[in-house]
């Protein structure tokens, strides 16, 4: 039996709140971390696209919310699933008057956005303890739905040595931890995004080691 793959992956449209958003009537994963946490180093990766998600040059310059559609090939059955990209949060140089609209429009989106059923949460496993990263976890779990998961997924664990990742695995069990380089951590992603969404269980284990990013 094959592990779960994206099969289809390709950006639909980019919105700048709630408003003007694709309708909900698709399910959907919405991913977001700090500016710089490597967002779309991993939508490209997750979905074997080298440039379906585009990085900005300067952080924090990415505004909109980016709509991707994607879809799964697991044990013959298709599985369609929308990826959404939210702006990086947490960075300075942004103007306070942009702050302010941009929270806001952020705000109304992961509250009200009904379609929305798991939440990614990117986090640099060199800076695991970020205070913005503690307060975004704790705002969402305020409002959080029975049928909306929340996912914390550190990326860069390659440039942790191992006492260091197993610190992390201690201190954050329910995390995942992939690296962008080796492409490894993604497979538990997808199964928890399959399993999220559609209740797909009893897929295949592929080698621990090499699932949590370990050498």
């Amino acid at each position: 039996m094959m592990l779960p793959r994206v099969v289809e992956a390709k950006f639909i449209k980019s919105a700048q709140s709630i408003a003007d958003s694709l309708p909900d009537d698709m399910s959907e994963v919405v991913f977001l971390g700090r500016s710089n946490v490597g967002k779309s180093s991993t939508l490209n990766g997750l979905t074997q696209r080298k440039n379906l998600a585009k990085s900005s040059a300067t952080p924090g310059k990415t505004q909109l919310i980016n709509f991707f559609e994607t879809r799964y090939l697991y044990d013959e059955q298709s599985y369609p699933v929308r990826f959404v990209d939210l702006p990086g949060f947490g960075y300075a140089k942004v103007s306070k008057t942009l702050k302010e609209v941009w929270q806001k429009n952020l705000v109304e989106f992961i509250q009200h956005r009904v379609s929305i059923r798991l939440f990614i949460h990117l986090r640099d496993a060199r800076h695991p303890y970020a205070k913005i990263d503690d307060d975004v976890e704790a705002y969402i779990s305020e409002f959080i739905r029975p049928d909306q998961q929340y996912l914390t997924v550190f990326t860069k664990i390659d440039k942790l040595n191992q006492k260091e990742r197993n610190k992390l695995k201690r201190e954050f069990p329910n995390s995942i931890t992939v690296t962008n380089l080796k492409k490894n951590g993604y497979d538990r992603v997808h199964k928890i995004i399959l399993h999220t969404i559609f209740a797909v269980d009893d897929m295949p284990k592929k080698d621990k080691n090499k699932e949590e990013g370990k050498e």
